[in-house]
Parts: C-alpha cells; structure tokens; sequence
C-alpha cells in the first residue's frame, strides 16, 4: 500500500520551477502541507522576498538556511584540493546540490516530513545528485520529482501554469534563460545557447552578471597575491579572509578583468550533452593559483598520479556520488598530498588572462643550484651519460631485434 504523503520539504529557489510546484503539489496531494527550503549557497540576491512569494503561493512556511559557510569548507576546498574538473568545467552546481540536500533532509527529519520534492527536469544531472544525497542520509524519505510524472513538457507551459494559477513569476518568454547562481559562479542555459553555433552575448547588456568580457575589461591589469595553508586558500593580498569573503572578493577582482568565463558542450550524466556558459572569476583564479603552487610542491611521481584521481573526483562530483566511501577514501589521499601545499603564488589578471607572476613555498622542491644553465658544483653532467643509457636501453634492443628480422626475412 503506498505510503499516504501529508507533508513535503520542497527545495525552493523562487524560480519558475519551484515556484508553480507549490499549487502542483497541493493539487495532487489534497490536504497536504508544503514546507519550503531555501538553501542560500550565495545567491543573497534571489533570497529577498522569497518567504511571501512562497506563502502566496501555498507553503505554510519558508525555511531560509545560510549554509555558504559549509559549502565553501566542506564541499568547495576539498574539489579544489583535488583539482577536480569536468571537462573543463569548475563544477559550480554539481557540489551546491549536496549541501543543499543534506539540509532538506534535516528539516524533513525535524519537521516528521513523509517526504523531499524537488525541481529538477528528468533531463538534467540535478535530479541525481539531489535524489543520491537524499537516499544516502534519509533512505526512508520518499522523493517527489514533478517534472517527470506531470503534463507539464517545457518551459513555455510552465509559465501558461503559472498564470493560470496567478503564481508570481520574474521571467517572460523573452528572458527566459535557465540560470544557476551561487558563491562559486552563475550558469546559463537555453535560448540561443542551444545551439552550439551561436556565439554568446558576452558584450550585450545584462548577458554576463559576475564580471564584464575581456574586452570590456581594464587595459590596466590587477596583480592579486593568494596565500595557501596545506591546500586551502586563507589570505588575499596580505588579509587573512575566510573562504566565503575570499571568493565573493576574488569574484569582484576576477569579474573586472573579465576573468573566468567558460562556453562548453559537455556530456551529462543521464547521456545527452548539454551546452552551458559558466561565469566562475574567483574559482578559476583559485584553480590556477593552486595548481601554480602544487609545481613546486609536489614531487613528480604524485603529482602525475593525482591529475588521474581529480578526473575521477570530477566525475563523482559531477555525477552526484558525494556521500560515497569512494569519495572520502579520495579526499584522505588528497589531504595527504596537500600537507605541504602552503605558500604564495602572485598572479597578474589582464583582459580575461591570469599570468603567472611569482610563487613561493618554505616547502618548495625546486632548487635553483640544480636547474640552473649556468656554472653550478651540485649536478655532474656525465651522470646523465649511463641513465640515458639505462633509460633508452629497451630501445636500443627493440632496434637491434627488429633489425636482425628484417634482415632474416631478406635472405628468405
């Protein structure tokens, strides 16, 4: 016998989606109770009259959670420790998803909810990393996801929806790209980027929201100096700033100089590909500020075995698979490596560019005396005469062998 459903934890964003499940929900589950939970990952600005738009429209009551603190602590550093990427991308939603959820989950818990609905579309990767966080922390919970059993079918309908049901909404047919936002970066989806021939409106106004384009940037550049303690970034430009201050100042800096916009088709989780176009100034400055101080950090061996592992932690990142003992077995490789990633890498932010201006580690394996062209006393150049000889002696032999057949062969 199905479980009889009378109260639901709803993830709400304010936004379209969200927004018109709320009349759904009390539709199709008569006498039902909607909680709303809005958890703020950095969006400040979608936060503001979010609590009497989700009771105009039917909620009881709006939870608004600040969780930018542990998004940034524990879901944010540890991907940047592993230098994690998918295909390029720095991941900006996949790793808001989890927190979010491990929080719907907690107030479904202290509310006795029967179960968690959420807003993702059955096309988009979403709907997994919201649905596995739950399962994993909450696997009696059951989970109602609109999108994939109403009549609703695009996004035109969903706002024929909600005005037939006098639900406010900000976009129109003629604005309507799906964005993301939050403290790590703002994507963009749909319209004219459905198309992967079209150029995006860098330069049109409103288009970009974090920065300005390259080419709207400053013709001055801005130096900017990040101060790494084991992996974590804790100071910029001298300031000792938590991880939340320390991105949304990045952001400011990064967005000015045009830095961190990425236009990418990449490959989706449930196996159609998807273009998107991603504003992430700080990340990317994170990004290459670290890799910058691991090049003299880590030793060569562990720094090529771990660019293997942050393609894997991309795709469990990306794919959802956060509370995994995959993931934490990682992370306790990862911390390992990073015990000696503390120092200053200097950067200088220019026109959509980050060039590298100076790095610095009481931990650094570069040594001068030995890399040096000039004179040195440390480093005895015949050494390299029998490692070359050890090192090329598979092919010598290959060479030798490959040429004894072939001369057999002639006199055949």
């Amino acid at each position: 016998m199905a479980k009889e459903i009378k109260k639901i934890v709803l993830a709400y964003s304010g936004g379209l989606d969200t927004s018109i499940i709320i009349p759904w929900l009390h539709e199709n589950y008569p006498g039902c109770e909607v909680i709303c939970v809005a958890g703020n990952v950095g969006q400040d600005s979608e936060i503001v009259g979010l609590e009497e738009r989700a009771k105009k429209t039917g909620a009881s009551k709006l939870y608004i959670e600040d969780i930018q603190d542990e998004f940034v602590n524990d879901f944010i550093f540890p991907t940047l420790k592993a230098g994690a990427k998918y295909e390029g991308y720095l991941l900006g939603t996949s790793f808001a998803r989890p927190p979010i959820a491990k929080r719907l989950v907690e107030i479904a818990k202290k509310e006795g909810a029967d179960a968690i609905c959420h807003g993702c579309t059955g096309k988009g990767n979403d709907q997994v990393r919201f649905e596995l966080t739950i399962k994993a922390l909450a696997p009696e919970l059951e989970i109602i996801a609109p999108w994939r059993i109403w009549d609703i079918k695009s996004r035109d309908q969903e706002i024929e929806y909600a005005e037939a049901h006098n639900v406010p909404i900000k976009i129109t047919r003629e604005t309507n790209y799906s964005k993301d936002m939050n403290l790590w970066h703002l994507s963009h989806e749909g319209l004219d980027l459905e198309d992967p021939a079209n150029e995006p409106q860098y330069n049109k106004k409103g288009f970009l929201e974090l920065g300005v384009s390259p080419e709207q940037a400053p013709d001055k550049p801005t130096y900017v100096t990040i101060h790494f303690e084991k992996g974590i970034p804790t100071s910029l430009n001298g300031e000792k700033m938590d991880g939340v201050k320390l991105i949304k100042t990045l952001n400011k800096l990064g967005g000015e100089n045009g830095i961190g916009l990425f236009d990418v088709v990449e490959n989706r989780l449930v196996g159609m590909k998807s273009r998107g176009v991603y504003e992430t100034p700080g990340g990317t400055i994170l990004y290459h500020a670290h890799e910058v101080l691991e090049t003299i950090c880590l030793d060569k061996e562990t720094q090529h075995y771990k660019y293997g592992l942050a393609q894997k932690y991309a795709d469990i990142v990306y794919n959802g698979q956060w509370y995994t003992p995959l993931r934490e077995a990682m992370d306790a490789f990862v911390d390992k490596t990073q015990e000696t990633v503390t120092g200053d890498v200097k950067l200088k932010l220019y026109k959509g560019n980050i060039i590298n201006a100076g790095v610095t580690s009481p931990y650094t394996l570069y040594s001068e005396d030995f890399a040096s062209f000039g004179e040195d006393d440390v480093y005895d150049q015949t050494d390299s005469k029998g490692f070359i000889n050890l090192f090329g002696l598979p092919l010598k032999v290959r060479a030798m062998k490959m040429a004894a057949v072939a001369e057999a062969n002639k006199e055949k």
